[in-house]
């Protein structure tokens, strides 16, 4: 996808944009998948429908992980099922980087119609959804349901049930013969308008929240992916009549596989040496694949 000219102070492809309203006591972020979703999706040979899913994916992880303030924290978003023709979706960002991959069953997808359903690609699954917060190490995890009729909406339902915060998140996805476009808009209420607020001090029928939530909602697909419309566009078309709206640039996103021969060559030698003797071939090679992009490694033992 050839992103379209926009004024170098404006945001278009492959960055966050942060926002709030300070006087509706609440935040957001909006970001646009362009070039860096071809290159995420050019390393698996994925049907349609799957390159759809993932691009959803990846736009709700950009969405949440802008949410991240700490250097080195990650989020990442993992939909699985026993059963299901997709058995696993993975997703993570960390510090501007994105990754993921699906893993399904090809012969079971092949009986599908052109666009199925969540519930027919996972059947019962869950969404679990993790921050890895790089100051003090801490870990949090939220794990719902894999209800509704998307990913968006199962993570709407992650953060009403599991942070209970207020959200709203809309989505959109189209690809053409450019290439793949996917843009979303995440707005939440905050606590007494403070971050970092006791939970019990959140109302999910806040009068504020309401009005924010029917004036994000209002936000249309074409909005969302339009090459020509900037980010700041976008917000200031939905939120003009407010007394005030800030917006920042966040991070620029990049493609974020991680694996290299180095890492894996630290991660097996942390395994005992009879055990990396049978994971190895009669030449002493271990060859392992990364999932994220589709290649493969061989580490000589």
């Amino acid at each position: 996808m050839n992103p379209s000219p926009l004024p170098a102070d404006e945001t278009g492809f492959d960055r966050i944009l942060t926002f709030s309203l300070p006087a509706r006591d609440a935040r957001g972020r909006s970001v646009r998948l362009g070039p860096v979703l071809d290159t995420i999706l050019a390393s698996h040979d994925y049907p349609p429908a799957l390159k759809h899913l993932l691009a959803e994916a990846l736009v709700l992880t950009a969405l949440m992980g802008g949410l991240l303030k700490d250097e080195g924290s990650q989020l990442t978003m993992q939909a699985q099922t026993e059963s299901g023709i997709v058995e696993l979706l993975v997703c993570d960002y960390r510090d501007g980087e994105l990754r993921g991959y699906v893993q399904h069953d090809p012969e079971r997808f092949a009986g599908l119609g052109a666009n199925p359903g969540l519930s027919s690609l996972f059947g019962e699954g869950y969404l679990a959804i993790t921050f890895d917060l790089a100051l003090g190490g801490e870990r949090y995890q939220g794990i719902v349901p894999l209800e509704g009729d998307s990913l968006s909406e199962a993570v709407e339902s992650y953060f009403a049930q599991s942070e209970q915060v207020p959200t709203l998140i809309r989505t959109a996805v189209k690809t053409g013969p450019d290439g793949c476009v996917a843009a979303g808009l995440l707005v939440q209420h905050l606590p007494e308008g403070e971050e970092g607020r006791e939970r019990l001090h959140v109302r999910m029928d806040h009068p504020e929240w309401d009005h924010v939530a029917i004036l994000a909602g209002s936000i249309r697909h074409e909005e969302l992916i339009d090459p020509a419309l900037s980010q700041e566009a976008v917000i200031w078309r939905l939120f003009h009549e407010e007394s005030e709206v800030r917006v920042e640039q966040g991070r620029l996103l990049t493609r974020g596989c991680r694996c290299t021969i180095t890492h894996f060559e630290d991660v097996l030698a942390r395994f005992p040496k009879e055990e990396r003797r049978e994971m190895s071939d009669e030449e002493g090679i271990i060859r392992v694949d990364c999932a994220f992009c589709s290649r493969e490694f061989e580490i000589q033992d």
